[in-house]
């Protein structure tokens, strides 16, 4: 039986499922470190799967496509960021101090792999410069992300000393299960390529589960005490403002550099997302000893929005391919009545 498609993907249900159960029944004392470790666990084999799923040629196709790779690094990991700081006086009179930490935190986060290379697919763009950047930019943020951290959120209670110890917890917890994901891809490969269900149903369960342990966390610190109803509906409005700014920004850029249709695509969509794997694992280890599930908040209302705004991009996209037939520039020769295809 097929999904009817007004409803939202199965992650994203698992996860508000995780947020009402971590309301109702949060987990606390034993029960919590238990569930702690096991979403540990569970999130290195999910980047341990990644790694031994993803072919080493795939990391290197289209590594010699430089200039967008660098613009797709620099909306991610500079312009972002920058955008969460330049919009402060407007976003944080909409939110909390501690949900504007979490809106910067999203603002430093590098970019989904499933969903951009998705999006990016299903909208005719460069799949091959999507599924390069898109893993590379979850490399990257392993290391860059608790850097811009150290610097960005050193206001906002995040001390600088604590950058060594997160990129030491992450590069174990995510990097180093990618690698020998990597080394074991010969003998592992074709086993994952027979059950490609078991990524999906590892990621389908590792996230909602780190989910749940931070929301458990924050519901027993009196999450819902800092977070009052004014600023979770402002915080929806920042969400929207940043997606809309996001993709203006990205979609502008590479008009800008001169980039073909296809290759626009793949930045706007790679340029534009969060990544929410990547960015619950991070939270745990850069937030440790403050309140996880407001920090992570944003990211949670932000992800089902990215991925709504995104569907309807990307069906766009593909719309405007099916009517017209597209040149290597991105220009749309119109097929007339009577006019051969071939």
């Amino acid at each position: 039986m097929m999904r009817p498609k007004f409803l939202p993907d199965f992650l994203t249900v698992s996860i508000l499922s995780a947020v009402v159960l971590a309301n109702v029944l949060p987990c606390q004392g034993e029960a919590a470190m238990a569930f702690g470790w096991a979403a540990n666990i569970a999130i290195s084999i999910l980047f341990f799967m990644h790694g031994a799923k993803l072919p080493r040629a795939t990391l290197l196709a289209g590594a010699t496509h430089w200039r967008l790779h660098l613009l797709i690094f620099s909306c991610t990991f500079m312009i972002f960021p920058l955008l969460g700081l330049t919009l402060k006086p407007i976003l944080s009179p909409l939110v909390t101090p501690a949900l504007y930490t979490g809106v910067l935190f999203l603002c430093m986060l590098p970019s989904t792999v499933q969903a951009s290379i998705t999006f990016t697919s299903v909208a005719k763009g460069n799949v091959a410069a999507a599924i390069c950047s898109a893993p590379a930019s979850n490399l990257i943020g392993i290391l860059i992300t608790p850097l811009l951290a150290s610097l960005l959120l050193s206001q906002q209670g995040f001390s600088n000393t604590l950058w060594l110890s997160a990129v030491k917890q992450i590069t174990l917890l995510l990097l180093v299960p990618f690698i020998i994901g990597q080394i074991t891809r010969p003998w592992l490969s074709a086993c994952f390529e027979r059950n490609t269900r078991i990524l999906k149903l590892i990621e389908q369960c590792a996230i909602p589960l780190v989910a749940y342990t931070a929301f458990s966390e924050a519901v027993v610190q009196g999450l819902w005490l800092q977070v009052p109803p004014r600023s979770l509906m402002g915080l929806i409005i920042v969400n929207g403002v940043l997606i809309a700014l996001a993709l203006i920004i990205t979609k502008s850029l590479s008009k800008l550099a001169g980039f073909n249709q296809a290759d626009q695509i793949a930045v706007i969509f790679c340029g534009s997302q969060r990544s929410l794997a990547s960015g619950v694992a991070i939270a745990q280890i850069v937030f440790a000893g403050y309140t996880v599930g407001v920090a992570i908040l944003p990211l949670m209302l932000f992800h089902p929005m990215q991925l709504m705004v995104g569907s309807l991009l990307a069906q766009r996209y593909r719309a405007r391919a099916m009517r017209y037939n597209t040149d290597l520039d991105g220009k749309p020769i119109i097929r007339h009545p009577g006019t051969s295809t071939k």
